[in-house]
């Protein structure tokens, strides 16, 4: 008789997560048996390797598209253009996922999103125009999990970006303006002179 194990003791087996296995369990991909006490078990002959491959075959590919501001709304348009048909070229199977937020910003839905999905093996490939599209502080973690996962992590564009130079300095304009309030208080006058300062430098990055 085929020996039975619980889903962690499988999910060892495969070298995915647990949650990976309720996922598969949920799409009917690998269906365990159920005990009286609708514990999940699973049988060793269906933990081959080579069925492990074949459930992670289909993975698909996330493309993230991000901008700052509801005035880049036609950058958005643009790089998600850009990512649809570097996909569509090399003939994967992909989703956008578009954020509208800063490049500080590590609560955007999108993020969020693209996040869970790595860490619950739920893609192999993950594609951006550019680095700083994903986050403007670390990035590198995220490329550090998906090297941990075994995602792919594909930038399109290697280089800056034409509005580079505008985006940093909004970016770094909220970094300061959080903590000046926090330092001086949103009502000092220091922290006022700061901040009106700080609005005059990214003005005159934007012209």
């Amino acid at each position: 008789m085929d020996k039975l194990i619980n889903i962690s003791q499988a999910a060892k087996i495969l070298g995915v997560s647990v949650s990976t296995l309720r996922r598969w369990e949920r799409d009917k991909k690998l269906i365990p048996i159920r005990t009286k006490g609708l514990q999940r078990r699973y049988a060793l002959s269906q933990l081959r390797p080579h069925q492990k491959r074949n459930f992670q075959q289909e993975k698909r590919t996330i493309a993230y598209a991000r901008v700052s501001s509801h005035d880049q709304k036609r950058d958005l348009e643009r790089q998600k253009e850009t990512l649809e048909l570097y996909c569509a070229s090399q003939s994967w199977k992909f989703e956008i996922i578009a954020d509208l937020g800063s490049g500080m910003n590590y609560h955007k839905r999108g993020l969020k999103k693209l996040i869970t999905a790595i860490l619950d093996e739920d893609i192999g490939r993950l594609v951006i125009t550019h680095k700083d599209r994903l986050l403007r502080f670390g990035a590198e973690l995220v490329f550090a999990i998906c090297e941990t996962k075994k995602v792919e992590v594909v930038i399109i564009n290697q280089g800056s970006e034409s509005r580079f130079e505008e985006e940093l300095a909004k970016d770094v304009l909220e970094i300061i303006t959080v903590f000046s309030a926090r330092l001086y208080g949103s009502r000092s006058r220091k922290n006022q002179k700061l901040i009106e300062g700080l609005k005059d430098a990214y003005d005159a990055a934007r012209t």
